[in-house]
């Protein structure tokens, strides 16, 4: 039996193995004053990114935005061991390079408006307008300056909290399916779970915890968690989130059972409503095995903490 204990967890605070995001995050790229576009300044008019290639060499720009480059000699010396480019990159490429090397698969952007697909970039203006006729319609100024961005970067967020429409189980899974002889219980434990309930679009948040019993078949450990961001990452109500969870590692891998509990607290109930701060929401979904054998199902429990 292999247990794994909060393998969901991604870094929020900016800190990894003793560099902090001020040594990792440089000035932004500054912009000539003729520049006439609405579009975020690494995309262009035709909805591709300027730095589609994170490795590519870039010619030297003739007209529009400034593009500054970093050498070696000007990194600092916390991350030079990291990442030492010897092309020429804008700061913004040399930034998620040292990211990704630094935090790995935790560092993750939204790649479907990232790599600026024209679909991505088309629901963000949708999405902007509405946040400000949202804003308006709640009687405030929509040009105040602390407003002034907030219709975009709400609209970025929605599109990153809706992800999940965009993936499908191949996507995350990939081929992280091994062929493994091992028939005793695999758990992933206590993986950070965070939703939008789709009743008032107000945040739910919680713990999920999974088991399965493989038959020769094993999921990569990661996936795990990948699965319940992608279906998390969707309007929801916990039931059903729940369930799908279970469905999808059913569906990858034909284990022999797979349990899933999920404890979640539902904004909802705490910030309107019946307002009570302490609630929490418990759901299971148990497939197989453990919904048959009540030995199994018993084990699972006591395991994740839940007995």
């Amino acid at each position: 039996m292999s247990t794994v204990k909060g393998e969901g967890s991604v870094i929020t605070n900016g800190k990894s193995n003793g560099i902090s995001c001020e040594k990792l995050c440089f000035p932004k790229e500054t912009e000539s004053s003729g520049s006439s576009t609405d579009l975020p300044t690494d995309i262009t008019e035709n909805g591709t990114r300027k730095d589609d290639n994170l490795f590519a060499d870039q010619p030297e720009a003739t007209s529009g935005p400034a593009k500054s480059t970093v050498k070696p000699s000007s990194v600092s010396p916390a991350v030079s061991s990291i990442a030492t480019p010897s092309l020429k990159m804008s700061p913004r490429q040399y930034n998620r390079l040292l990211l990704t090397q630094t935090y790995g698969s935790s560092y993750e952007v939204d790649e479907d408006y990232e790599k600026g697909s024209e679909e991505g970039l088309e629901r963000v203006k949708e999405l902007t307008v509405f946040y400000k006729n949202l804003l308006s319609s709640v009687g405030e100024d929509i040009n105040r300056q602390g407003l002034l961005k907030t219709p975009e970067r709400a609209a970025k967020a929605m599109w990153y909290f809706t992800k999940g429409y965009r993936q499908t189980i191949k996507d995350v899974v990939h081929n992280a399916i091994f062929e493994e002889d091992h028939d005793e219980m695999v758990i992933v434990r206590d993986i950070e779970m965070f939703s939008l309930c789709e009743h008032h679009l107000i945040p739910f948040i919680g713990k999920v915890s999974i088991g399965y019993l493989p038959r020769n078949k094993i999921l990569g450990l990661s996936k795990v968690a990948r699965i319940v961001e992608m279906f998390a990452r969707r309007l929801q109500v916990q039931e059903r989130l729940t369930k799908q969870i279970a469905k999808a590692i059913t569906d990858a891998i034909n284990p022999a059972g797979v349990g899933v509990v999920v404890e979640a607290t539902h904004m909802c109930m705490v910030m309107r409503g019946v307002q009570k701060l302490n609630s929490k929401t418990m759901t299971s979904a148990m497939l197989g095995e453990f919904r048959d054998d009540p030995k199994t199902r018993e084990e699972f429990l006591t395991l994740i903490g839940t007995n």
